[in-house]
Formats: structure tokens, sequence, C-alpha cells
């Protein structure tokens, strides 16, 4: 089960044109931007991962906006988990649960969640909040992540499980998020 003191949530790739041309980005961006505001009333830590920015360009407005007082993290592995300078914030935080929202499902999501999981994470991706260009291969992205140990849940699942409990201080706020 997510517990609020040993999860962090980690947004991957939303950038630029690419994140545009995203299937279905009507119903993952706004996920995104919900599982964020729930990490937030949470307090749970958010780390931001961009790929090679310089080309793909930065963090789509409304995304980073919601993490105004955050730095992404730039990379040019596909896995965040191959980068040194993603896996020291990580490590910082002491956390061994990881929640994974961005895009693309089958590429840098996959890879992120799977070597993470490798590494002893005990990973959620977010299949709500998660996108592809193409349909097809975020489903089978979705698949392979969940035959090589990655858990999957939802937006309302993941933050829901996190509250816990109806008397949680911040149920209200979280309830008000999801709807």
């Amino acid at each position: 089960m997510l517990a609020t003191d040993d999860a962090v949530l980690v947004v991957v790739d939303v950038q630029g044109k690419l994140a545009r041309l995203m299937a279905d980005k009507e119903t993952v961006f706004p996920n995104i931007q919900r599982m964020i505001k729930g990490a937030q009333a949470l307090s749970l830590p958010i780390l931001w991962a961009e790929q090679i920015p310089d080309k793909l360009g930065a963090t789509i407005a409304e995304i980073a906006d919601l993490m105004a007082d955050l730095e992404p993290i730039p990379k040019t592995s596909f896995s965040c988990a191959g980068d040194a300078a993603f896996m020291a914030a990580l490590e910082r935080h002491g956390r061994k649960q990881v929640l994974v929202v961005g895009i693309e499902a089958h590429i840098c999501v996959y890879r992120t969640a799977v070597d993470l999981a490798a590494a002893g994470y005990a990973v959620e991706v977010v299949a709500d909040a998660l996108a592809s260009r193409i349909a097809t291969n975020r489903d089978v992205g979705l698949r392979k992540m969940a035959a090589l140990g990655v858990g999957l849940t939802s937006t309302e699942m993941a933050l829901f499980e996190l509250l816990g409990d109806a008397g949680h201080p911040a149920f209200r706020e979280v309830q008000a998020i999801v709807k």
C-alpha cells in the first residue's frame, strides 16, 4: 500500500511539441495536474525530469506552472534511473515508493519504471496519467511494465490510497482535486 511518508511522485518528460502529439492528452494532462496537486496536498516530494530540453523544449506550461518552486532535472538517458543527478535527488528523499506519470509510456516512462523497480523501489505507474503518441504503444508499455513487476494504478486510486482514511487532514483538498 502507498504511504505518504514513503512515496515520491516522478513527472517524466511532458515537454514541448512532443507533448502536444500525445494520444488522449485531453485526459492525461489533467490527471498529471491532479497527481501533482495531490502530491502537494499530501506533502509528497516531487521529482521532475526533462529529456534533452534544449532539443525537445521545456515542460508544457500547464504542468510546469504547478511546480514553479522546483527545478527540472535534465537528462539524456531514456530512463530517469540512468541519470546520476536524478538518482541522487531520489536517494536524498529516502523514500522507496515511486509513483510515475508522464510521457512517453513505452519509452522514458517504461525505462524509468522498470529500472527503478530493478533497483529495489516499489514502482507504480499512474495509468491514466501516462501517454504515448500512439495509443497502442501506451497499452503495450503498460502491459510490459506490469509483466516486469511494476504496479499499475490510477489517479484517484493512488490519491485515495495515500489518504487511507476520510479523517486525513488533506481529505477535503484531495477530494476537490479529483472532482
